[in-house]
């Protein structure tokens, strides 16, 4: 049965602690909605889905706050997923939040939060990741990840104190613009960044994680290997780069021919499961697995076997019970 390694989930402790603030991030009062364990399950059930990693997405820049305001809703949030885990630990594991303002605030919240139950990594954001001079300011945390063999999600979402902060133009289509464009596009430079460098070689131990398909790549490669060809013929393909990188990327949001592209570019064996956390989004991600034109083995794989492989890497006693 499928394991979902793209579960977003809003927990009514966080829900409550940002419906009290008076700027963003904030929920304004009857409107939102928060989760509960029971309800997740609910769903879960329904789709048939065996386990969920919930996390938090970085989009709404709770952990790019600064710190005085992110450490402790990170902590909030860890401490209610750790607790969900706890109370069902055959069902849930979760992504730590930390803040993104201060590393060493940043290895403490991890390290902490790691010691909690079902916890087997964080999600990490993907504006940190854009370039190879971005993530060197995150290796002390790979390093950190390294010692607990932990998985990283890398997610589409702001660092704090940005010096070269997006600047997008909203003001038509922002739907379009902000949640495909511009964020397959990032995803697309976090994925060179892993893939293209060597950034990766020092951390064999992390699994890193991309979402979306690792944004446009699938649909791109044979334009990397053609601008390869021409500008540095003496350099090894790209595609034969991506294709040996040992990251995953989850399946989330994309449809059958996607995902059959996808399988051609990274292999079924590097591809996993992703909804999104939505009952909308188990459907769809059942449906477009359902209607790949790719082998019963590789379906079985990008449902569940490769994401039981990856949680069972992480030295959780949680995580082994995936397998």
């Amino acid at each position: 049965m499928p394991i979902d390694m793209h579960a977003h989930w809003m927990p009514k402790a966080l829900y409550d602690a940002l419906r009290e603030r008076t700027e963003p991030p904030k929920i304004p009062v009857d409107t939102g909605r928060f989760d509960t364990a029971e309800t997740r399950l609910a769903e879960m059930d329904e789709h048939g889905f065996t386990r969920g990693v919930l996390s938090l997405s970085p989009v709404g820049g709770v952990d790019s706050r600064p710190l005085a305001e992110a450490l402790p809703l990170c902590r909030t949030f860890n401490d209610t997923t750790a607790a969900a885990c706890s109370a069902y630990p055959e069902r849930y594991s979760g992504f730590a939040l930390l803040p993104s303002a201060d590393m060493g605030a940043m290895i403490d919240e991890f390290e902490r939060a790691m010691e909690l139950p079902g916890m087997v990594g964080a999600v990490l954001p993907g504006d940190g990741f854009l370039t190879l001079r971005r993530a060197e300011r995150f290796r002390p945390i790979f390093a950190a990840g390294e010692k607990r063999a932990a998985l990283f999600l890398v997610h589409y979402g702001p660092i704090a104190d940005d010096p070269e902060p997006r600047r997008l133009d909203l003001s038509d289509n922002g739907t379009a613009r902000r949640g495909t464009l511009d964020m397959q596009a990032r995803i697309s430079s976090n994925m060179i960044t892993f893939c293209m460098t060597d950034f990766l070689d020092a951390y064999p131990n992390v699994t890193v994680i991309s979402h979306n398909l690792g944004g446009n790549i699938p649909f791109e490669i044979e334009r990397l290997d053609h601008r390869y060809m021409m500008d540095r013929p003496d350099e090894e393909l790209p595609s034969k780069r991506i294709r040996a990188t040992r990251m995953l990327v989850d399946c989330n949001s994309f449809g059958s021919r996607a995902i059959e592209m996808a399988v051609a570019v990274y292999g079924a064996e590097k591809i996993v499961c992703g909804t999104d956390g939505t009952s909308f989004g188990m459907a769809w991600t059942r449906r477009a697995v359902a209607e790949a034109r790719i082998s019963d083995a590789e379906k079985q794989a990008i449902l569940d076997g490769n994401a039981a492989a990856a949680l069972a890497r992480a030295n959780r006693p949680t995580a082994a019970a995936a397998g």
